[in-house]
């Protein structure tokens, strides 16, 4: 943490900390993505032909994740990624990649669970709570950063106040528990091979690389 724990005023001072600077290493490798977040990654796949992924077995819809069918075929046969943030998580959200901002938007008004058991049971709460939808333009394609907000409290501070995003640079924090979904457009990202779905991460380690010639990607 940035501050002692006796120099927090309030748990919301707390929950929405910062850290030491340095404390968390940007991996440097040019072509790589790295996680936004410190989180549990819960789920991976491909964005299959019917606009939808498959998250703890139940299929969730991105056009209605997203808010339109008009946003969504561009991520067809791509690659989607499940960030899980607990309570006790770091809770400020980075950029995974270099590039520019294209398009902000929010949509859903309620929020439940987005834990395991949320997401197994609950009723679609990726594509139906509130979320704040950031896509990334870079060299390679699109991405777009799904920041979703967990149960009774709706709360996503955006940040960033240039439309050019560096790797690694703070963008935004939530002010609870929640989720972050990428969604990246097929051909453009290679997942790392040694990810070991589900498991824990810190922001700023490789997850991936942008996709380039095999020779060019130095791991």
């Amino acid at each position: 943490m940035e501050k002692t724990i006796i120099e927090y005023e309030s748990v919301h001072e707390l929950f929405t900390r910062k850290l030491k600077e340095d404390s968390r290493m940007i991996d440097a490798n040019p072509t790589s993505v790295v996680s936004p977040v410190d989180a549990m990654i819960q789920d991976d796949g491909i964005i299959d032909y019917h606009h939808s992924i498959t998250v703890k077995g139940k299929k969730y819809s991105l056009s209605e994740m997203l808010g339109g069918s008009e946003k969504v075929q561009k991520y067809v046969g791509g690659t989607y990624l499940i960030f899980y943030l607990s309570p006790s998580d770091y809770h400020r959200i980075h950029s995974p990649v270099t590039g520019k901002i294209k398009n902000q938007w929010t949509i859903g008004t309620k929020s439940y669970p987005v834990n395991k058991f949320g997401l197994k049971y609950g009723k679609r709460p990726l594509s139906k709570n509130y979320r704040m939808i950031t896509e990334i333009e870079y060299q390679e394609g699109t991405m777009a950063i799904v920041k979703v907000g967990a149960m009774f409290i709706n709360s996503i501070q955006w940040l960033s106040t240039e439309d050019q995003l560096r790797k690694g640079e703070e963008i935004a924090y939530f002010s609870f528990g929640s989720s972050v979904v990428l969604l990246f457009e097929a051909g453009t990202f290679i997942q790392e091979k040694n990810l070991n779905i589900p498991r824990q991460i810190k922001m700023g380690e490789c997850i991936g690389y942008l996709h380039v010639d095999a020779n060019q990607v130095v791991k």
